[in-house]
């Protein structure tokens, strides 16, 4: 009776795992504990007052995990994938100073939000050759502070 369960189970998983999405533009997904989420390139990522540093800055075109580690010391970040080909430092901004998320001039690929300080979570993405731009975007009111004016971006390259 056991094998029988545990075929079924097993027999339900891959059933499921071929009923994935097959759409080969940006997919993105989240998964705590810092994880790859599959097979592909990863890269380790991390964000403190103010900066993301990553591991390299470029990386070939495909299935990209970012293991993404918040190191604080006393601020919660985010981490946001854009594609855009403008400079880390040149884009478009809303009257906080945050990143304006909907402009035409970048596209969201994907993001983790509110990354507690001292956690690591992974966000996989597939990307096609091009430039990109990996920031924070929290906007702190009580600070009055846009994570992104405070130097939290950094160019990154898919060949």
């Amino acid at each position: 009776m056991r094998m029988l369960i545990a075929t079924g189970v097993i027999l339900t998983g891959v059933l499921l795992a071929g009923c994935g999405d097959d759409d080969e533009t940006t997919t993105a997904t989240s998964t705590p504990g810092g994880t790859a989420a599959g097979e592909g390139t990863e890269v380790d990522v991390t964000l403190k007052e103010f900066e993301v540093i990553t591991e390299t800055d470029s990386v070939e075109a495909g299935e990209i995990t970012f293991n993404v580690e918040n190191t604080g010391p006393d601020d919660i970040h985010e981490f946001v994938v854009l594609k855009t080909d403008l400079e880390p430092d040149a884009l478009p901004t809303v009257a906080d100073g945050s990143v304006d998320e909907g402009s035409e001039d970048i596209e969201v690929l994907g993001e983790i939000e509110d990354l507690p300080v001292g956690e690591t979570q992974s966000l996989t993405v597939n990307l096609t050759a091009g430039s990109y731009v990996l920031i924070c975007n929290i906007y702190d009111a009580t600070e009055d502070e846009a994570h992104y004016a405070e130097g939290m971006s950094t160019a990154f390259t898919v060949e």
